[in-house]
C-alpha cells in the first residue's frame, strides 16, 4: 500500500525532516533538560519547555494537558510511550513521589500492575517506533494502534495493529479467535482504507519479571486482508 499524503507538499516535507531525525531531537533535549515523569494512575505526566512541547508533538508522544500555567506545558503519556523513553530511548526518568526517580525494574512493576498485557504490547509498540513509525492508539478502528510513515498532519495511517501472544497468553490481547472476528476487523478498516497488522508477541521464556525479558522476545508480523471475489477472477 501506498502512503497517502495529506497535501502536494506533504511527502517533500516529511523528507526534509525524517521520523528518525526528530527522535533524536527529542531524546537529545530531554537528556539536556533532565526530564522528569509523574506517574499518575494508568498515565504519567511530565512539564516541558517551548522547545520539548514542539518535539513531543512533532515526534506525537502522549497529548496536551492544558493547565493555567504559561512557562511550561504539561503532557500526558501512556504507559508504552513513557516506558519507551525512559528504558528505550533513556532520555525520561520517572518518578513516584519518592526523592529518587524509579530505576527500570521498579518501573516495570509499576507498568505491569496496571496492565497485565504490558509486556507484550510494550514489546509491540517498542517493535513500531525502532522502525520509525509513528504510534498511537487505535481503538476508533478497533484495534490497539495505528500507524503513520510520519505525523498525522502530513499522512494518513496506513496500518490497523492488533498485538497477539503467539503462545495463547490469556492475559493478552484474545482477538481474532473467531471466523466473524477477522471479518469484522478487516471491514472496517477496510472502509477506511487502512490494512490489518497482526503483531505475534512469541516470549520464548515463563518470566517476564523485569525488562529483560523483552530480549527473549521475538515479533511475527503478519498482514492479513480481505479477499474480493470481483479480484480473484479469472480474464
Amino acid at each position: 500500500m501506498a502512503p497517502r499524503w495529506k497535501g502536494k507538499d506533504a511527502e517533500a516535507e516529511a523528507l526534509k525532516e525524517p521520523m528518525s531525525n526528530i527522535i533524536s531531537q527529542l531524546q537529545s533535549s530531554l537528556v539536556q533538560s533532565d526530564a522528569t515523569g509523574f506517574l499518575s494512575g494508568n498515565n504519567i505526566r511530565i512539564a516541558v519547555g517551548a522547545e520539548q512541547t514542539d518535539l513531543l508533538d512533532k515526534a506525537c508522544f502522549g497529548r496536551p494537558v492544558s493547565t493555567v500555567e504559561n512557562d511550561k506545558q504539561w503532557f500526558q503519556l501512556g504507559l508504552e510511550e513513557a516506558f519507551y523513553l525512559c528504558y528505550s530511548l533513556k532520555c525520561l526518568k520517572i518518578n513516584s513521589g519518592g526523592a529518587s526517580p524509579l530505576d527500570d525494574e521498579e518501573l516495570w512493576r509499576y507498568m505491569k500492575s496496571k496492565k497485565k498485557s504490558f509486556p507484550c504490547f510494550y514489546k509491540a509498540y517498542s517493535h513500531l517506533r525502532s522502525k520509525n513509525w509513528v504510534v498511537r492508539p487505535g481503538a476508533q478502528y478497533g484495534v490497539d494502534y495505528v500507524v503513520y510513515r510520519h505525523h498525522p498532519a502530513l499522512v494518513h495511517s496506513e496500518y490497523g495493529v492488533l498485538v497477539l501472544s503467539g503462545e495463547d497468553d490469556k492475559d493478552c490481547n484474545g482477538r481474532l479467535r473467531e471466523w466473524s472476528d477477522f471479518h469484522c476487523t478487516t471491514r472496517l478498516l477496510g472502509s477506511v482504507a487502512k490494512t490489518l497488522l497482526v503483531l505475534y508477541i512469541m516470549k520464548n521464556d515463563d518470566s517476564d519479571d523485569c525488562p529483560l525479558c523483552l530480549e527473549k522476545y521475538t515479533v511475527e508480523q503478519r498482514i492479513i486482508t480481505r479477499w474480493c471475489p470481483q479480484q480473484c477472477r479469472e480474464g
